[in-house]
């Protein structure tokens, strides 16, 4: 499959951007709409997609801060028949190189902490850390996303760290020492199979993070294998 990632060019493509949004996260779940996207492009912001042949199958997007040299990362989707093709990735350094490209140097994003594949993505392959945690973020969420609290920590992504840098040329991370915190490896199975179990392990997660964070703690690695974070 002949894959490219570039920057969304047409209002077409936000609007497709716009039914990828819906596919991903349902359609109860509003999606960012393509005027909205349009603007935040034309001034600053980054909307980027992952195209096969003429398809959308991936889709990110980004906008400046009220920090300079600071982007916020808002929105990252791939289909699920593109699933395993390491697209949420790519579409990560491709916005790590725009971002240099533009002396933009750090960017966040909240996700949530106890979904194992978001942890492996931002943690363990592209080597953010974090260190500020919301409570019920969002409030009651609908979608993919119903059934927990929204609890959602900040990923600060330094692109310009030799850690990041390395692992952008490939080099596989190696996981530092520190405490492990563990997390279910499948949250959403558990969640259909025995909500009262899933709610706990968010409540015991919210709790260790909270505390840890509050010594001046932060999360410095995921360890795929045990579904561990590690914090130092």
């Amino acid at each position: 499959m002949n894959i490219v990632i570039r920057e969304v060019e047409t209002v077409d493509e936000l609007k497709r951007a716009e039914s990828l949004q819906r596919l991903v996260w349902g359609e109860d779940d509003p999606p960012d709409n393509s005027d909205l996207m349009l603007a935040i492009q034309h001034e600053g912001g980054l909307v980027a997609g992952a195209f096969a042949e003429e398809k959308m199958i991936g889709f990110l997007f980004g906008f400046p801060s009220a920090t300079r040299g600071v982007q916020h990362s808002h929105r990252l989707a791939v289909l699920s028949e593109a699933r395993g093709l390491k697209l949420g990735e790519q579409l990560k350094w491709f916005q790590r190189d725009w971002c240099l490209a533009r002396d933009i140097t750090l960017v966040r994003w909240t996700y949530d902490p106890i979904r194992a594949i978001n942890a492996g993505l931002n943690i363990a392959n592209l080597g953010a850390t974090s260190s500020v945690y919301h409570v019920d973020y969002y409030g009651p969420m609908v979608g993919i996303n119903a059934g927990l609290p929204s609890d959602r920590i900040v990923a600060d992504w330094r692109l310009d760290d030799p850690l990041v840098a390395a692992r952008a040329q490939g080099e596989p991370p190696a996981l530092p020492p520190g405490q492990r915190l563990h997390i279910p490896r499948d949250i959403e199975q558990l969640l259909s199979t025995d909500p009262q179990a899933a709610l706990s392990a968010r409540l015991e997660l919210r709790e260790a993070l909270l505390q840890a964070f509050n010594d001046g703690q932060r999360i410095i690695g995921f360890d795929r294998k045990e579904a561990a974070y590690l914090i130092g």
